[in-house]
């Protein structure tokens, strides 16, 4: 930044290219939008939109699953049996069945992942395609 001092007009301030682009991106977050800006924006919220809640729900899926998995094989290598007077292999099955579970859950979420990307896509490809036939003229 370079200071310059004018008698009559009191300092005048020169700011630097990086300056002035840090100024504009400021700027710019309070100055409202134009059209295609708005549905510029749109358009990329709608696109990320799709894969945000599918992988949210994958990964939620995976670890209660990686969880699950792990209770049973914890099932498997302790004396639960014996400290609740079960018969001994009691817990080995319970731990088998219960890590089985969690298994299937992590194998499940990827392709409960496609399903919401093909399902959400399919319900935002109208929208979508709207948007960016209106973009592209």
């Amino acid at each position: 930044m370079e200071n310059n001092h004018n008698e009559q007009n009191g300092f005048s301030y020169t700011y630097s290219a990086r300056e002035q682009a840090e100024l504009k991106r400021i700027r710019d977050k309070y100055t409202p939008p134009t059209e295609t800006e708005d549905k510029m924006t749109r358009l990329r919220r709608l696109d990320a939109g799709v894969t945000k809640t599918a992988q949210t729900v994958a990964i939620l899926i995976g670890v209660i699953g990686a969880l699950t998995l792990g209770s049973g094989m914890s099932l498997i290598m302790t004396d639960l049996a014996e400290i609740l007077g079960l018969y001994k292999d009691a817990a080995v099955v319970i731990g088998i069945a219960v890590g089985i579970v969690g298994g299937v859950l992590i194998s499940l979420a990827y392709p409960i992942y496609n399903a919401i990307v093909k399902a959400k896509r399919k319900k935002l490809a109208p929208e979508i395609l709207r948007l960016t036939d209106e973009l592209m003229k």
